[in-house]
This record gives C-alpha cells, structure tokens and sequence, in this order.
C-alpha cells in the first residue's frame, strides 16, 4: 500500500555551510550568517535584513563578533527567498561558514584611518567573497584588516593585515599570519612587516595556495605553522609566491563609507548581540536622517552610528536614551561578547546569556569596565582569549542525579597576547564565587 504522504526531500546539511548555513538542531532549523564587509551596512541593506529576518527568522537577529549577521530558525525552503533578498541590496551569505574565506572583519570602527582600513577590506571582500579558487579549503580561513594594534585581533586571524604607515600614494600594513582560537589557540606570527598595499591581494592568495595544498582537511592554517614550523612555512609560501599574479594598482575609486565629520561616533549597545527587527529598525531610521547613511556593526557586537553634525548627534543621543541604549543598564554597561551557545547553537554546552547575566550581577564594581567574553563550547566564537576576563564552556559533567552539566575555564589577559587559562573545570557555582571576587 503506498502512502499519499509527500516524502521530504533528504538536504545535505554539509554542502549548505558554502552557502553560510548550519544546521541548528533536529529540527531541521537553520542558521544563516550574512558577510557584511567590515561589518559596515547601508541603510538600504539594513532596511532588506529587517524585511527577511521578519519573514523568515521571526523577526530577530544575531550581531557577531567578526561584524556578521545571523538569522535563526530559518526553514530550508527559505533559502532561496533569503538569498534573492540578499543579491538585490548587493549583500551575500556565501562563504560565511565552510572551508572559504570567512567574511573581511575590522574591528577598529571609527578609527583615524576608517576610511583606509575600509576600502582595502571592501576590496578584499570582493576579490575572495564567492570566489571559487577561495572555496572548498580544509577549513574556515579568516581575513581581518586593522588600524594600529588595539585589541590585538590580528593574533587571532589566518591572516591579520595592520595598517602601520599612510601615504599618498602608497599605504602598508604589517601581515601576520596562522592565527586561531578553538581547542587549541594560537598567536599568528609576524610574516613581514610594512607590505605595499599593492602586493597585499598576491600574498594572500600565495598564503591560500600553500594551506591548501600543505593541510589536510579539517585543520586551519595554524595546524600547518604548528607542525612543520615556520621556516618550512616560509620555504613553502615562497614557492607559491614565485608563481603569484602580478601586483595589483592600489586605491582608485575603491570608495568606502566613511564619517563626514570629526565627531565621535555614538554606539548602541546591545546586549549579546541579539536584537529584534523593532529595535533594529529604529537605529537603521537614526542613521538614516542622523548619521551617514550607514551602520557599523562593531566586533563588541554593538551597532556604532557617525553624527552628521552636532545637533544631529544630540538627537541621536537622545534617541538611544529613550530607546534603552544609553549604556548605563547594568547589561549594557559592562563590554561582555556573549556567543548564542546552546540557545540557538548545536555546538553549545550552556546558556550562555544566561550565564553572562548572573557574571555581571556577581562582578564587582571594579571588574564592570573591564571587558568580558563567554563562549558556550571551545570553539571560542565570542573571543574569550582576547577579553580581560573570558569563560569558556570546557564540557558536561553529570551530577549526582545524572543531569549534565556546564563545566567552564577561565582566562585572564593582562598583556598585548592571547590571555591564558587560570582556571579549569569549574561549575557554575564555583565560576560566580570567583568573579565575585576578581580584582579584590
């Protein structure tokens, strides 16, 4: 007897992580990351985002760490829709999660040099975003591009570029490479400092080329540096730098959105990351009749606007007030990068909003202007290694009725490298007692 029921199309959850999807659970419920180069957005593309995740993702979002934009409990059948709806504002999902090159992030918003950092990364991102000689690597391969050296996310990268001198007529940046966090975190190392601008694209694909041909699958570039060290690093990347296309013209009209004036940018933050389509809508209005045209989506997870003027920086500062985002909520005041661990994540051993809640109720005064950063599995998405003070979900262990749970490390930076683990294995009563006690 056969059955009138339609069977379901089988998906092969893997092939869609090119297309920046990731399975969310048994559900067959999907998450969908979209590249925002540098992390800045018209007001247009903003405005499109709004309009999907509303129909799509139930009208919220996710800001990451790296500028992205997640939408959650998207539906296969969507994808196509979410797709089109990105192409029409020029925004993509492709190579935002798989073996490519991940979106280009900058973590210096607003920075002296914004407009510099952002047009190379505008270039970068449509050199590699989509492009297949970048896609089918062994695994994610991550570009950042930075002014100056605050916030040392170029050590986390597969390849950190620094902006360190502007001219005229040429810019250069020191490029540092095999960087990662996950299990195993690892500082990049410093490959040459003061490259051209113009050789930057050519050395990038000659870095691409040799992780690719040298690394098995499903290991980053630091697992090469690691094992066959950095001289035979450098031996290899010369033998693809012999055969790199020539040099590229910097510059030209690779025009980025930059603030019309010297104002200081005004930020809205946001806890965790995670907003509605409400709440988004109304900041995307203030940059539109206050501020240039555009957000920043900053790697702290907030949305940063650039005032017009100085009444139009009033009445931004005025907006956010009433708006809740005047930065004086006890969520809201303490910097703390929160992945969305197990409420929207597979991967996730905690609730780590939940857990970033009860922290900043126990901290104590003094640790409130320090930044934080909890990661819901070792994969380390939020950055702990970077933050001043980081949690990192480690495993579950059952207790003594069998329920499992969270076990958590934690680590202290106090210098310009990765922060170190200065505690192992801690449950979560254990984890509040001790940074109810930091710093004191």
């Amino acid at each position: 007897m056969t059955s009138d029921t339609p069977q379901k199309t089988a998906v092969d959850f893997h092939k869609l992580r090119l297309d920046g999807v990731y399975r969310m659970n048994d559900q067959d419920e999907l998450m969908l990351r979209i590249k925002v180069p540098a992390g800045v957005l018209s007001v247009a593309q903003a405005g499109q985002v709004a309009e999907l995740a509303d129909s799509f993702a139930g009208g919220r979002l996710h800001l990451t760490t790296r500028g992205s934009i997640e939408l959650h409990r998207v539906q296969v059948e969507d994808l196509a829709s979410i797709g089109r709806g990105l192409a029409s504002v020029g925004l993509t999902s492709r190579g935002a999660c798989g073996g490519a090159v991940r979106g280009i992030t900058c973590s210096t918003s607003f920075s002296p040099r914004f407009g510099t950092t952002q047009a190379l990364a505008r270039r970068l991102h449509r050199h590699f975003a989509g492009n297949p000689h970048f896609e089918g690597l062994p695994k994610k391969f991550k570009i950042a591009v930075e002014d100056g050296y605050q916030g040392a996310r170029h050590l986390i990268q597969d390849v950190g570029l620094v902006l360190v001198e502007t001219h005229q007529d040429e810019n250069r940046f020191d490029v540092w490479v095999g960087g990662g966090l996950g299990r195993e975190p690892q500082a990049a190392i410093l490959l040459e400092e003061k490259v051209s601008e113009k050789r930057i694209i050519p050395l990038i694909e000659a870095v691409v080329r040799t992780y690719r041909k040298h690394t098995a699958p499903p290991r980053r570039l630091k697992y090469l540096l690691r094992t066959q060290g950095e001289s035979t690093f450098r031996r290899l990347l010369q033998q693809e730098l012999g055969s790199a296309s020539a040099t590229l013209i910097a510059g030209g009209l690779d025009a980025a959105p930059e603030p019309g004036t010297n104002l200081e940018a005004t930020t809205a933050r946001i806890f965790a990351g995670d907003l509605d389509t409400t709440v988004f809508r109304n900041l995307v209005d203030l940059a539109a009749r206050h501020a240039e045209g555009f957000l920043v989506l900053t790697a702290d997870q907030n949305i940063a606007l650039a005032p017009r003027s100085e009444k139009d920086a009033q009445e931004v500062n005025k907006q956010l007030m009433e708006g809740g985002f005047s930065g004086s909520a006890p969520e809201q005041r303490t910097t703390f990068r929160v992945c969305v661990g197990n409420h929207a994540c597979r991967m996730g051993l905690c609730a780590t909003r939940d857990v970033a809640r009860q922290a900043q109720a126990r901290m104590p005064e003094t640790a409130r202007d320090l930044d934080w950063a909890i990661s819901g599995c070792p994969n380390s998405c939020s950055q702990p290694q970077l933050a001043d003070f980081g949690i990192v979900t480690s495993g579950l262990v059952k207790d003594e009725n069998g329920v499992r749970q969270p076990r958590f490390d934690l680590y202290r930076r106090t210098d310009g490298n990765l922060g170190k683990k200065i505690k192992t294995g801690l449950n979560l009563q254990d984890l509040m007692q001790i940074i109810s006690q930091v710093l004191q």
